[in-house]
């Protein structure tokens, strides 16, 4: 498979999620090393003697920092597939969310998603009952960020993120996952288990490395949050970061809406602007409760209503006159998972599949 191909293919995967976000956790398909030139190296090589201070600063064994700095080299790869991502740019027109739904809420994922959950039913519902998040979401994650756990990614992790943070335009975030998985391999996470995406994230939910130092959970009983191997541990995760972000046990995430003709969205435009991912949510209208945009006109198209005083907020993803959704609490926590609209929508979506 030529390079160009393998590109078009990683980009059909995360394109349309990180044009909303800032999060885009697809793998590429192949280990083939690209690695940057011998200038490029020597400046690696001296980035990760600061690097190595920072991390005997935090804690980081000097064993673990000789074992695996050395062996890892500059990636040009990881660096041309991250700037290839649209990462929200304000300039960027956005378009519209249907496409997106017709590749992530497909017939494929919907019925491999229900026979994943028939076949976990009796583990999500003990987690459902223990933690509040509904069993179809913690699926429905699944389904999105690893199809189902066949996809989890083949880079290097410590390689990607050195090189990601070594490129500079995001090096705070990078190093501090970089350090992280550091920390991860320090306390005898194995070497297969560091393995993951271009931009780092690792395992079945595809946890960057300081979320799984700070939420990944042994659900199982063995002393070890495996991710990658653990469909118990996996879950039992992805259930944790959810309540760790506020899910709010018992009310749902938004349901799709019919927006009449005569409806003022000047009057219910937000006037907020949000310090994080700022064009995700400026997308969103103000809150109101259900009763008040049911008295405005708004109906939902399977006559589904949650409690009149949950509170809502409306977005438009495919233009006036198409179908709209009003959305709750729990969707900005589904944000908080990944910072984009049509990530979060169809989650929901394939959510609601999954359930019926």
């Amino acid at each position: 498979m030529g390079f160009y191909r393998k590109i078009v293919m990683t980009m059909l995967i995360c394109a349309s999620a990180s044009v909303l976000g800032t999060k885009c956790l697809a793998q590429d398909i192949s280990t083939e090393p690209a690695q940057g030139t011998e200038t490029q190296d020597v400046g690696f090589r001296s980035y990760l003697g600061a690097v190595r201070q920072r991390a005997l600063q935090e804690g980081v064994t000097q064993a673990t920092l000789d074992r695996v700095l050395p062996s890892i080299r500059y990636n040009d790869r990881v660096v041309r597939l991250d700037r290839q991502q649209p990462e929200g740019a304000s300039s960027a027109p956005v378009p519209n969310f249907a496409p997106y739904k017709a590749r992530h809420v497909d017939a494929s994922r919907i019925s491999r998603g229900r026979a994943k959950y028939a076949e976990l039913r009796p583990l999500l519902k003990r987690i459902e009952d223990e933690t509040g998040v509904p069993e179809e979401i913690m699926i429905a994650i699944y389904g999105h960020e690893t199809n189902y756990g066949s996809f989890m990614g083949n880079f290097n992790a410590p390689e990607a993120l050195a090189s990601l943070a070594y490129e500079g335009r995001r090096r705070a975030l990078f190093e501090g996952e970089l350090i992280a998985a550091l920390k991860m391999i320090d306390k005898g996470v194995p070497q297969y288990a560091i393995t993951g995406s271009w931009a780092g994230a690792l395992g079945k939910p595809q946890f960057l490395p300081s979320v799984y130092l700070r939420l990944a959970r042994d659900g199982d009983g063995d002393g070890y949050a495996d991710i990658w191997r653990s469909e118990v541990d996996a879950m039992t995760s992805i259930a944790n970061y959810f309540v760790n972000a506020g899910w709010r046990r018992g009310e749902h995430w938004g349901f799709a809406v019919n927006v009449p003709a005569s409806f003022n969205r000047g009057i219910m435009r937000s006037r907020m602007t949000s310090p994080r991912c700022p064009r995700v949510f400026a997308r969103h209208s103000q809150w109101r409760t259900i009763a008040e945009w049911r008295q405005l006109g708004i109906l939902p198209q399977r006559g589904f209503w949650p409690n009149d005083n949950m509170m809502a907020t409306l977005i438009e993803p495919d233009g006036v006159g198409n179908t709209a959704y009003l959305l709750g609490g729990n969707y900005r926590v589904i944000l908080d998972y990944n910072c984009s609209n049509f990530y979060a929508l169809s989650v929901g979506l394939l959510a609601d599949e999954l359930r019926n």
